[in-house]
């Protein structure tokens, strides 16, 4: 045979099998073109006994390098590595100092297909540096939002006017606290409306921006939902407010989003008075509340501190009164920075947004400075996002004009804005950029963009590959809708993650039905039906659609989805080293041998590694064990053991055993908090 045609069958160089022959005991000569056929069987089945051992060699050197790296990292002996919240393949790359082919290979033992540009979050940063020998470390980086510059655009508009243009406004209070601890009641109280009974569950589920009058003056209270789902929006709302009202039950005490929210407060930088409320409750100890909250560094003025404690009960609407004018009060000692001038191009905060079936987008805004007329042009992010066509106070009454501190809900969007989006009104109309119809967005029950930073686009779902849960998110308004997003994006796994097919707001229709069918995606109905038609398509197609009407109720049916479809981790573990000293009998699938414990242990069920002469020659497994003439699990070091092989390998005297175990170990869901 023609040995070119003999390295094509071997799918090898020419000049390599040329080479390696002589090795393999096949001395043809540097120069020969032809091998004679009663060597060719030969020599194909030596050069697949070569590749085989060359494979168990690399696998072994895997192995053993792997187990080492990760023994640095836990014993503290690795480099550190300082990784940002987010990058890109190229970037990580370069951080671990590391050939772009070596990492890639890495991502896609772990099973992520990533291209060089492609972004990885941290956490799956971190566990794929921990498998090449570095301890990760998060680093924080100074990267912008488009909500940011909006934050800041605003904050630079007030610090450009000066202090002859400003007059006072309202304060803009937010209420925050606990779940279930009587903000929305408090609100109640405060309204005189019965609010509460129209949230499932009793728990928020939207922002809602309200004005009220006390002693002649305004206050506006933004609701906050209490749930930690809205963590972003409760942040979102600290960010607009002048004084924060920090509701605790007394019957309760301070809880885990007690803190979160005083965190909030503390870091948005206002004053804030506590509200004790349920002091009707029987079991109510105010004390012991007053000194949990003195744990936190708040200590109220009886008891020598700086903190307003007001006792209440919404409920009874107790000591109500009490609560506003101490908010005054604050007020009053702030009224430097509760100032606005408006007489200017308005600008303001989005509390709300969603699309109407009959009026198209609508949107609460809450202005902060500057008066908005009917007719003005609002722009987001720089983008023409239409005229304000009417507004409506909270109460529904049509107004022409909207000064400082006032939340309105205007008709006239393009497109719903998202919640936290900074409106202004621009000098010239011309500036703005033309908004781009989104081919994916739709006007009534459709579907429209919003932000998110779930990382699902890197991966595909094929395969050994990272596993994806396809869902398709509806809700009735966008507020509810970033706050699913925002709970999605806590689930950080490098295995299994939630990709959003799509998102929208309005009732389930046939083309959801559809693309879930089409993608293996289940429906998440949040505070919306199927239309008649719709249900019936599903149940043709056998698609799921699950309504909820709270949203943590829908956040924990994700993780337990997730729970089963989460892979199993491989770990590989050394155990030790067999001396044979004896091959005592053959078997059909393998043979009895026996030998000394050289190193470590001997496991019933462990896999062997045959090496001769330093060469890995071939791999078994230990399918029985024997301790004198005793069946035993494991043998330790330094006794003679029996075992029984499995393997095609052919062990001889002298031959070593390495012993090496490789397990499935359960992996968690990490949620990032």
């Amino acid at each position: 045979m023609n040995i070119t045609e003999l390295a094509r069958r071997l799918r090898v160089p020419t000049e390599e099998l040329r080479a390696k022959l002589p090795e393999l005991g096949f001395d043809i000569g540097s120069k020969a073109i032809k091998v004679p056929d009663r060597d060719v069987g030969r020599i194909m089945q030596a050069w697949q006994e070569f590749k085989k051992r060359s494979y168990l060699e690399k696998k072994m050197l895997d192995q053993k390098a792997r187990a080492e790296r990760r023994a640095a990292v836990h014993e503290g002996r690795a480099e550190v590595a300082s990784l940002p919240p987010i990058m890109t393949v190229r970037e990580f790359a370069e951080i671990l100092n590391l050939p772009i082919a070596r990492v890639m290979q890495e991502l896609m033992r772990s099973g992520i297909l990533a291209s060089l540009n492609e972004r990885i979050d941290f956490e799956t940063a971190s566990i794929i540096a921990e498998d090449l020998g570095f301890r990760a470390e998060k680093k924080e980086q100074g990267t912008t939002s488009e909500e940011d510059v909006g934050i800041s655009r605003l904050a630079e508009a007030r610090n450009a006017e000066g202090a002859e243009l400003q007059v006072p406004r309202a304060p803009v209070v937010v209420v925050m606290g606990h779940v279930d601890h009587g903000k929305t009641m408090l609100l109640d109280a405060i309204r005189h409306e019965n609010v509460v009974a129209t949230e499932a569950g009793g728990i928020t589920q939207h922002i809602g921006a309200y004005q009220v009058v006390r002693n002649d003056r305004a206050l506006t209270f933004i609701d906050t939902p209490g749930h930690e789902a809205f963590t972003v929006m409760r942040s979102r709302g600290a960010k607009v407010a002048d004084i924060a009202i920090l509701v605790v039950a007394v019957d309760d005490g301070v809880q885990p989003q007690t803190k979160e929210a005083i965190d909030i407060i503390k870091a948005a930088q206002i004053p804030f008075l506590v509200a004790l409320n349920k002091i009707d409750k029987e079991g109510a100890n105010i004390e012991k509340v007053k000194s949990q909250l003195s744990e936190l560094g708040l200590i109220g003025e009886e008891w020598g501190g700086k903190t307003i404690m007001v006792p209440i009960s919404a409920k009874k609407q107790m000591n109500i009164d009490q609560l506003l004018d101490m908010l005054l009060l604050v007020a009053d000692m702030e009224k430097d920075h509760i100032v606005a001038n408006p007489n200017r191009h308005a600008i303001g905060t989005v509390i709300e947004s969603h699309i109407d079936k009959g009026q198209g987008p609508i949107a609460t805004v809450l202005i902060q400075t500057g008066t908005l007329h009917l007719g003005d042009t609002m722009g987001l992010r720089n983008l023409n996002y239409g005229k304000v066509r009417a507004m409506r106070t909270w109460h529904g009454e049509t107004v022409k004009e909207a000064l400082p501190s006032m939340p309105v809900v205007i008709l006239g969007f393009k497109d719903a804005p998202s919640v936290g989006d900074v409106m202004e009104v621009p000098e010239d109309a011309k500036t703005l950029e033309k908004l781009k119809e989104q081919p994916s967005r739709k006007t009534g029950a459709g579907e429209i963009t919003v932000a998110s930073k779930a990382k699902t686009d890197a991966v595909v779902e094929e395969g050994d590959e990272k596993v994806m849960l396809n869902i398709i998110l509806k809700a009735d308004v966008l507020g509810s809708l970033e706050a699913l997003i925002g709970m999605i994006e806590k689930v950080q796994n490098p295995y299994v993650g939630v990709k959003i097919v799509s998102k929208g707001l309005g009732n389930i229709t046939d083309s959801d039905i559809l693309q879930a069918d089409a993608t293996h995606a289940f429906v998440a109905a949040f505070g919306v039906k199927p239309m008649a038609a719709a249900a019936q398509l599903a149940r043709e197609k056998g698609v799921e659609i699950h309504e909820y009407s709270i949203i943590y109720r829908l956040f924990e049916d994700i993780l337990e989805r997730l729970k089963i479809l989460i892979p199993a981790e491989r770990v590989y573990t050394e155990l030790g080293t067999v001396e044979i000293f004896g091959v005592f009998k053959k078997l059909p699938k393998g043979m009895v041998v026996g030998g000394k414990v050289k190193r470590g242990s001997v496991e019933l069920g462990a896999t062997a590694r045959v090496l001769r002469e330093g060469h890995v020659i071939g791999e078994g497994k230990i399918e029985s064990l024997q301790s004198g003439k005793s069946n035993t699990r494991v043998v330790e070091q330094g006794a003679d053991c029996g075992m029984g092989f499995t393997g095609k390998t052919k062990i001889e005297i002298g031959d070593i055993l390495e012993l090496y175990k490789e397990e499935m170990q359960e992996r968690k869901l990490d949620i990032n908090n």
